[in-house]
């Protein structure tokens, strides 16, 4: 396996993403769309999510396929991003035809980013906004780090950030991952200088730092505000790929995506984050044999987000009023 030509998960064809964001509030957007409905699901494995429409996406629920997908900052407050992409869709003729009538599926899912520094003093709902924005952003190019809903990210240690990357399969299929990394644990080892997910890296793209000799089993310390590092967390992801999957398949390839979170984040899925993985196939490319490449799709799955993780907090910018510094600070790099 390697990675795709962006290393983004934009290289399963057909897939845009699109990120907006507000440096005063310290917080953003991220959508994830495409030319036409794709299958997805979800698992959600946090026990702190905060979702929208994600009943749909079970494998027994009647829902054909999504629109678009929509990671947000904001708690609660940014689920009302998916409602400004809804918004832009329909007026675009997009959605699921009801007779006469259409209506877009956009399921999303928040991370707590509340108490980062930001002002968050908003008269009006500040999301809608920001969700039409991140949908006329859509490209196959996009940033990464200090972006989209990573914009006010943080983990235990450093900031956090949006995060994305890819491998190809030797069957031709490809696999993506796009991640907001916001968890109340650390990505990086107890001395802050090594990823957790090194082990996993390809062609340095996260620093090329290597694995730490002493990691230890100790927890990373904190250095979150109190309020942040009990109350205030979660990672949410989408995994892709352009195998033909249907929403049950869909769904195995989310559960084994979150081996990546696990791998990549110390601790992961604690009872305060609303860890979460939608995963999508946009069904372009026929598996020749889907019970063993099935179980290759999800181990791809769960590299990238593991890889993507840890990207996002590499690429993330320090800013003004920040109360964590990205780690090439840390690192004496920037």
């Amino acid at each position: 396996m390697k990675p795709g030509t962006r290393n983004l998960i934009t290289d399963v064809a057909g897939l845009r993403v699109g990120n907006a964001q507000d440096a005063e509030l310290k917080t953003g957007t991220t959508v994830l769309v495409s030319d036409a409905p794709f299958t997805t699901s979800v698992a959600v494995h946090g026990g702190a999510p905060g979702t929208r429409e994600t009943d749909l996406l079970a494998p027994d629920k009647s829902a054909p396929g999504v629109d678009a997908l929509v990671l947000s900052g904001g708690s609660a407050f940014g689920l009302a991003a998916a409602q400004g992409v809804m918004d832009a869709l329909h007026e675009q003729g997009r959605g699921f035809e009801v007779f006469s009538a259409r209506v877009p599926i956009v399921p999303a899912a928040i991370i707590f980013d509340l108490l980062n520094g930001g002002d968050k003093d908003w008269g009006e709902n500040p999301y809608p906004a920001l969700g039409r924005a991140a949908l006329a952003d859509a490209s196959a190019d996009f940033e990464l780090g200090t972006v989209g809903a990573g914009a006010g990210a943080q983990t235990a240690m450093h900031k956090g950030g949006l995060g994305s990357a890819s491998l190809v399969l030797p069957g031709g299929a490809t696999v993506g991952a796009l991640v907001a990394v916001n968890p109340m644990g650390s990505v990086t080892t107890p001395s802050g200088r090594h990823f957790w997910a090194a082990p996993f890296e390809i062609d340095k793209e996260f620093g090329g730092l290597g694995t730490d000799t002493n990691p230890g089993i100790t927890l990373p310390p904190s250095r979150k505000v109190p309020a942040m590092a009990s109350l205030g967390n979660t990672t949410i992801a989408i995994v892709a790929t352009d195998a033909r999957l249907d929403k049950a398949q869909c769904h195995r390839m989310a559960v084994a995506a979150h081996d990546g979170m696990a791998r990549a984040i110390l601790p992961a899925h604690s009872p305060m984050d609303g860890d979460l993985v939608f995963a999508s196939s946009t069904g372009s490319h026929e598996l020749a044999d889907p019970g063993v490449e099935l179980a290759a799709i999800g181990h791809a799955a769960s590299l990238c987000l593991a890889r993507a993780i840890a990207r996002a907090v590499w690429e993330a910018t320090p800013e003004p009023g920040d109360t964590l510094p990205a780690i090439r600070q840390d690192l004496g790099l920037i």
